[in-house]
């Protein structure tokens, strides 16, 4: 049974910076896709950032440059890194293993304040 645990949310002003964590089980991150996700009130949820098993990563272009995904092979952990946030990022976060039908994490949320 895949198990999803994100932690690391919280409150931070516009131009500032969290670091997400997933911790996972039943499912090993060095040879799976894991991706983030988010989901702001009134919206649809969004892919945010994938890693693949060969490392590739890919974005959603509103996070490029701004956003690093990242894994940790020994911890069986997947991160995000969020610099230079805006209050457009506010939402709650997910992990995910196996994409839209796959396993999801509790969320955690992200509030950026301007």
């Amino acid at each position: 049974q895949v198990q999803l645990v994100e932690s690391g949310g919280g409150l931070v002003q516009a131009g500032g910076s969290l670091r997400l964590s997933c911790a996972a089980s039943g499912v090993i991150v060095r040879i799976s896709a894991m991706g983030w996700y988010r989901q702001a009130p009134g919206k649809q949820r969004e892919l945010v950032a994938r890693i693949f098993s060969a490392g590739t990563t890919n974005y959603a272009d509103s996070v490029k440059g701004r956003f690093t995904i990242s894994r940790d092979n020994a911890k069986n952990t997947v991160y995000l890194q969020m610099d230079s946030l805006k209050p457009e990022d506010t939402a709650v976060y997910y992990c995910n293993f196996g994409g839209e039908y796959g396993s999801w994490g509790q969320g955690t949320q992200v509030t950026v304040s301007s």
